[in-house]
Formats: structure tokens, sequence, C-alpha cells
């Protein structure tokens, strides 16, 4: 498992939040890179369900951004996405598509747009475990 303490710098939760907001009334999802727990980089990726409900990552674009994290020496951090009427807990959907035990999964809710509120999970065998998240100043 990752460390039992998500620590995201602001700048990517409010790039998260942004990505989230743009994309409204469809959910928006996409990959946090980086190495020991450290985010490098926020990978925006196209939702090719353009809907409210599910997302689907555009396949050609995460082609790309896996070559990039393996040649960069990374790994997936977390895969994000939002929900854009529904509290930020993984949905029946979510935990069914969920492939990597690894990975947190960030969710931001949208349900009130000036407060979004953002969770971090991990998703195994298809049981969900809220991790802690603490969004810092770096």
């Amino acid at each position: 498992m990752s460390t039992p303490l998500l620590n995201l710098p602001k700048g990517f939760a409010d790039e998260i939040v942004a990505h989230a907001l743009e994309d409204d009334p469809n959910e928006c999802c996409g990959i946090l890179a980086g190495k020991n727990g450290k985010v490098a980089k926020l990978y925006r990726m196209t939702n090719t369900a353009h809907s409210p409900y599910r997302y689907n990552m555009d396949p050609r674009e995460l082609y790309r951004t896996y070559r990039e994290i393996e040649d960069n020496g990374w790994e997936v951090l977390a895969i994000y996405h939002s929900h854009t009427h529904s509290e930020a807990h993984p949905s029946d959907t979510d935990v069914r598509l969920a492939t990597w035990p690894d990975a947190y999964y960030i969710l931001v809710s949208l349900m009130d747009k000036r407060q979004p509120v953002i969770r971090a999970f991990h998703i195994v065998d298809g049981k969900v475990t809220e991790e802690k998240l603490k969004v810092s100043p770096r």
C-alpha cells in the first residue's frame, strides 16, 4: 500500500477542483504521478464518457501518460475524478471498476460548488477504506 497519509500539495488540490468545475456538468478525471508518495505531476485526462455519472479515460492519453510516468521512474499515486451531484465517496461503479490497489482514489464533490469537498480512498477487492488526506502548502 501507499503511505497511510496522502499529502496533497495545495496547488494540485486546486488544480483538481478547477478541472472538476471546468468539466461540470460532466465528471472530470485524471492521474497524479510521482515517487515515494510525493506528487510530481498532475495529468488531466479527457472523460470520453462525457457523462455526469461516470468517467472513462481516453485510451490514447492514458497510453502516453503511462509512458511518461514510466520514463520518469514515477508511479501512479492517485486517480481522481469528480462527482457532480453526489458526495465525494466511491459509487458502486467506482468500486467495481477500481483496478489500482496501491493507488489512492481521490474524489471531489461539487454538490456545493462554492466549497468542493476532496476525499481520498483505497479500493481493494471491493473494499473501500477512507484514507487521511492532508492538503499542504507545498
